[in-house]
């Protein structure tokens, strides 16, 4: 086993960054989470909670919303994953909690086929994530798998449905989740109709490719019944719409409002190898999305390498060069992991009309490991967890 720097370790409970371990016996995974500062814990409303109890000090940058993605968080229980801060196992979300993560961004797929993303298990997992005050960000993919702007495959259970029948599977199976959520007392803060639809869901029907193509007017049906199933269980909960890039993102969402689709905030991806790596030019665009729609922006996924080392397990890592960083500015490493978060975090806390209203760090918890039931991860090096 390395040894951790003491330097590194040695940190204030009240600073934007830790340390904890995961670890799958015998072999110890290191880690450096960079959530932010304390958060007041509190039974989560339907409301989004800004909390502003905690005022800024030295460098650290307050935001109302900092929370992280844990979807993967089950399957990696399942197969025995443990969490540690420092020596002492934890729950993944307790340690999370406690240096200051204040929402859980949970995805939910219809039929996924390892079960863990199913209602069943989003319904347990949200009953963890309240019980510790957390608020619950619920992000529908509509798909039996992952969704995002390169893939938005329609679940196997609604394929040759009509675009009548289609809409009509969307809003009943979104009021049916909510309704479930409900019934447990754990309605989310913000729904996300959605992963990353700039270029539609629920290809063929709702597929789009740019502000002038035909089936706006399909994409902009199926997402107002996703919304209209929102409502029907409590119309008070904020709906996000998410776009994968910043760039075009204000044609995206002014052609949303074009076709009549409301929505309250507008999530952005942030990651730099597929975005602007520009802080200023960021800081720009977010701005001007701000001025323009007069919502608030969330970053609703982001991530940043603390290595580019790719021999811990046999599958290929997304991120392996420097180009694909703001390099040398924010190197990988644990440092540069951390500067890049308070960077951007800074950026977030500068939009004008305090519109800037957080961030979720996507998957942290997606790490490797070796041993009995042993877990692979093509985003190890981004998580908040090394492999040492």
């Amino acid at each position: 086993m390395r040894r951790l720097n003491q330097a590194i370790l040695h940190v204030q409970r009240s600073n934007t960054f830790c340390i904890f371990t995961l670890m799958k016996l015998p072999y110890w995974i290191i880690a450096l989470a960079l959530v932010a500062c304390s958060c007041k814990k509190s039974n989560p409303p339907v409301n989004i909670i800004t909390d502003t109890t905690h005022a800024d000090t030295s460098n650290l940058v307050h935001l109302p919303l900092r929370g992280g993605d844990l979807t993967i968080l089950p399957p990696i229980e399942a197969l025995s994953g443990q969490f540690f801060d420092s020596t002492s196992p934890r729950q993944c979300m307790d340690i999370m909690q406690e240096f200051g993560c204040n929402i859980i961004r949970v995805g939910i797929w219809n039929h996924a086929q390892d079960g863990h993303l199913d209602l069943d298990h989003v319904l347990l997992l949200c009953k963890r994530i309240n019980q510790l005050g957390m608020q619950i960000m619920l992000d529908f993919h509509y798909s039996d798998t992952a969704a995002d702007a390169s893939r938005q495959l329609p679940p196997a259970a609604w394929a040759g449905l009509s675009f009548v029948a289609l809409k009509d599977s969307v809003q009943t199976y979104t009021q049916r989740i909510l309704t479930a959520l409900k019934d447990q007392n754990t309605l989310p803060s913000i729904v996300q109709i959605g992963n990353e639809i700039d270029n539609g869901l629920l290809w063929g029907t709702g597929r789009i490719s740019g502000p002038q193509d035909a089936n706006w007017n399909n994409f902009a049906g199926l997402v107002k019944s996703g919304i209209s199933g929102v409502k029907a269980v409590d119309a008070s909960i904020p709906i996000l719409l998410h776009c994968s890039q910043t760039q075009n993102a204000d044609t995206f969402f002014s052609n949303l409002q074009q076709h009549g689709v409301p929505f309250d905030i507008m999530g952005i991806s942030y990651y730099p190898w597929r975005d602007t790596k520009d802080l200023q030019v960021l800081q720009q665009r977010l701005n001007q999305l701000a001025a323009t729609f007069n919502k608030p922006v969330f970053i609703a996924e982001t991530a940043y390498p603390y290595s580019l080392r790719n021999n811990y397990d046999l599958m290929p890592n997304f991120i392996t060069s420097n180009d694909q960083l703001i390099y040398p500015q924010f190197f990988a490493t644990q440092a540069g992991q951390l500067q890049f978060l308070t960077a951007l975090k800074k950026v977030i806390a500068a939009i004008p009309g305090n519109m800037g209203l957080g961030f979720s760090y996507q998957n942290p918890e997606w790490t490797a490991y070796r041993g009995e039931g042993s877990y692979s991860s093509p985003w190890e090096n981004m998580t908040l967890f090394d492999f040492y």
